[in-house]
């Protein structure tokens, strides 16, 4: 009687869930058909020629970061490449307009476009804000980014798309739905193995807080939740044709989680290094004060307080007369929440008794900025897990003698020997950090030159022409 009774209920479930299947595969097969429509009306140029269409989702275009200068690298590239291609930027920057935009991209980042870019400006962009989401920041921003692509679709259908800033939950949309052709470009891993072994150890860092790591509870959710994002995430991702990351840290969680191995490849992001390599080269000359400079936007994942801490312990350590020392920190404040952190190291610098010797710059001109480099025997770096590290190619640009986290982009792709030589320095923790800075200060003003110019002839890999080179390579399979 039971096995009936669960037959007569089982049976119409499954015949109503296949019946609801069909009527998906249906309206999706429907609405495909209706864009790709759409595309066709409006894709005729003037001449009756059709230009191929290069879409790059990059809701935040007018930012002036790292990642910022990588889409406009890339744009200037096809340009150059291709003639009959039109490059579209969908963004969220309604604030400006296009012309606004590219002086921006000129003035920032000294990147000229060959040709006009087309702007899709999108009104949803708030979806996509951390702020919005408290909670389960991951998965929000993850499905506002769905509904934020969806909006970009409706008003222009691309034949190639190309996410540029990490919003992988797009690429099935336009994909799929769309028929385009799909790549992009992966800065960060939205959710790494490194996440997931913080939250399974129970470690309390910037993006883990101590309510959960001190629950057992909360953290075991919390992981059940990780591995069903890292699940998703996965999915998604390997719709891609073609995958780009910017370091070999990236390649190797993007390579666990989306297991697209055959169509990724590794394409430094461009660095200004020729900006740095200007700046001239000689033996230090003998001199009563050498500064430490630390070059990143204030933000918690930066750690700050671990570059105040070890060079307190550094200070506390030195015997005898010795050169004076400046720890200058330099970087970027973007709201409110940035300045208290100012705030906090300012005070942590009392605590330590070592404020007359730890100078704050921020949001300083260019020009002064290629002057500290230029002035600075060391430059100091302490992000855990960096998947890139552009500040640390300017430093070795600049000729400091670069001291960064052993982690991530560093230690894979960057402070590497370069012919067998040294080109900087590596550490971890705030021991290892202020032993090292002591090891630098105690060679000769020659070795450390020695030093600072195989580190200048290591980073010419991370020029713009390199970039050109290999961004072009990797794109390729989508103009087929």
């Amino acid at each position: 009687a039971c096995f009936r009774l669960l037959c007569s209920l089982l049976l119409p479930a499954l015949f109503l869930s296949g019946i609801l299947c069909v009527c998906l595969v249906v309206l999706l097969w429907g609405v495909r058909l209706w864009i790709q429509r759409k595309k066709q009306l409006s894709s005729a140029g003037r001449d009756g020629k059709r230009p191929l269409l290069v879409a790059f989702f990059h809701p935040y275009c007018n930012a002036g970061g790292g990642g910022e200068r990588v889409l406009w690298c890339a744009i200037r590239t096809l340009q150059k490449k291709y003639r009959n291609v039109t490059c579209v930027v969908y963004t969220g920057d309604r604030d400006a307009t296009g012309e606004e935009i590219v002086e921006g991209a000129f003035r920032r980042f000294n990147i000229k476009l060959i040709h006009p870019v087309k702007f899709v400006f999108l009104e949803k962009r708030f979806l996509v804000e951390a702020s919005l989401y408290p909670h389960f920041t991951l998965l929000g921003q993850s499905l506002g980014s769905v509904f934020l692509g969806w909006e970009a679709l409706l008003k222009c259908v691309p034949d190639i798309y190309i996410d540029s800033m990490g919003y992988a939950f797009t690429i099935p949309l336009f994909k799929y739905l769309g028929g385009c052709r799909v790549g992009c470009y992966v800065h960060y891993p939205t959710i790494s193995t490194d996440m997931l072994s913080v939250v399974r150890n129970q470690d309390t860092r910037f993006n883990n807080a101590a309510f959960i790591t001190s629950s057992p509870l909360f953290s075991k959710f919390k992981l059940v939740y990780y591995y069903f994002f890292a699940f998703m995430y996965g999915l998604v991702g390997s719709c891609s044709d073609v995958v780009m990351v910017n370091s070999s840290w990236t390649l190797n969680h993007i390579l666990s989680l989306w297991r697209a191995g055959a169509c990724t490849s590794v394409v430094y992001p461009p660095c200004d290094v020729q900006t740095f390599l200007d700046i001239p080269l000689e033996v230090e000359k003998s001199t009563s004060e050498y500064s430490i400079v630390s070059v990143s936007q204030f933000r918690p994942e930066k750690d700050h307080p671990l570059q105040i801490r070890a060079f307190a312990k550094l200070l506390k350590e030195r015997v005898g007369p010795q050169p004076s020392l400046k720890l200058i920190l330099i970087g970027g404040c973007r709201n409110q929440q940035d300045e208290e952190r100012v705030n906090n190291l300012k005070r942590l610098c009392e605590e330590l008794g070592v404020s007359d010797d730890v100078m704050f710059r921020i949001n300083i001109p260019f020009e002064e900025l290629k002057r500290r480099l230029a002035e600075a025997t060391i430059g100091l770096h302490t992000m855990w897990n960096e998947h890139f590290g552009i500040g640390v190619v300017e430093c070795m640009a600049a000729g400091t003698v670069i001291l960064a986290h052993n982690s991530g982009g560093p230690k894979l792709d960057i402070v590497v020997p370069h012919e067998g030589r040294v080109t900087g320095f590596l550490a971890e923790d705030e021991d290892g950090y202020a032993e090292t800075m002591a090891y630098i200060f105690s060679l000769s003003p020659e070795k450390r030159l020695e030093i600072r110019e195989n580190a200048r002839r290591s980073v010419h890999r991370f020029s713009d022409q390199h970039f050109e080179d290999t961004f072009l390579l990797s794109v390729e399979p989508l103009f087929k």
